[in-house]
């Protein structure tokens, strides 16, 4: 339980700091000793009122022509994601998601070096809506979501603003996946209530610790922890 805690702290306080990362460190934290089928569901369960709060608080920075069309191509690609999250091998599914965890690293670490805005592309909104929609239905989550939203979106108050929108569309429609295909149990729901308490705290702290900190070395800090870890993965389950 002792790591559980700290993934649902660390990781809420990233997403508190950042608007996004969450279910990448609370999946990292925990994929070394639970399976992804146990994490997903409580952590979506964690995560949706958290995209609500941000949302809410950033709600005049939102773009719906930005989030929408987002929204619609990341449910297309939960589908079979999920489906992929409750058939497939756990090992096959952790390696998988270190790999992921690597590439999407050094996409972030790269990504911070730029500055330059990205002009919209329907092409690129598709191909990452959908290989989004995949990663959220599987492992729930949206880091590549993240690296185009940052690219079409201007600050950080307008690029948590939109990114939780898409999360919270999301979200809602991977709950009811989950809980039709039995994916979210009344185990998962009481492991998360458990959690709950120690979200709020992350997810405040977090919140509060923007108005001081560096955002970008902490952001830096976080993406080598998570390519370290990502490769510590993949060499576990080889």
């Amino acid at each position: 339980m002792l790591w559980w805690i700290v993934a649902a702290v660390s990781a809420f306080f990233v997403k508190g700091l950042c608007g996004f990362a969450n279910t990448l460190v609370f999946t990292t934290i925990l994929s070394f000793g639970n399976s992804n089928l146990d994490i997903s569901p409580c952590e979506l369960i964690l995560g949706y009122p958290t995209n609500l709060i941000l949302a809410w608080k950033e709600r005049k920075s939102i773009r719906w022509r930005v989030c929408i069309p987002l929204a619609v191509l990341v449910i297309a690609g939960s589908i079979p994601g999920a489906l992929f999250l409750k058939n497939a091998d756990t090992s096959v599914i952790k390696t998988i998601f270190g790999v992921v965890i690597i590439l999407i690293g050094f996409e972030m670490l790269l990504r911070e070096h730029q500055t330059k805005k990205m002009k919209q592309s329907k092409i690129m909104l598709g191909i990452i809506g959908i290989l989004s929609g995949l990663l959220c239905g599987l492992y729930g989550v949206g880091a590549l979501l993240g690296a185009y939203v940052s690219r079409v979106t201007d600050g950080s108050r307008s690029f948590k603003a939109n990114i939780c929108v898409v999360f919270l569309v999301e979200n809602t429609f991977r709950i009811i996946l989950y809980g039709l295909w039995g994916m979210i149990t009344l185990d998962t729901v009481k492991q998360a209530m458990v959690l709950v308490p120690l979200m709020l705290a992350g997810l405040v702290l977090g919140m509060l610790s923007a108005r001081f900190l560096n955002e970008k070395a902490v952001k830096k800090s976080v993406i080598m922890m998570l390519i370290l870890s990502g490769t510590a993965l993949v060499v576990n389950n080889l």
